[in-house]
């Protein structure tokens, strides 16, 4: 699994990006990839699934 900071999330969009620490790369974030709740500023764990445009993250959850 890969680890990043939520950049922004949109609670009323449902998406946001998480900037990911190994290539400091935007990745794009659904809801529906979410085990947890994020806001901006959490520390999150995930996994990358190909999209339409490019990677998602996928089952995002929160780090302590």
């Amino acid at each position: 699994m890969l680890t990043g900071t939520v950049k922004f999330f949109d609670d009323t969009k449902g998406f946001g990006f998480i900037l990911a620490d190994d290539n400091q790369e935007e990745i794009f974030v659904h809801q529906t990839g979410l085990i947890h709740e994020i806001q901006e500023g959490d520390r999150v764990q995930f996994n990358l699934k190909t999209g339409k445009k490019g990677p998602n993250a996928v089952d995002v959850t929160r780090l302590q």
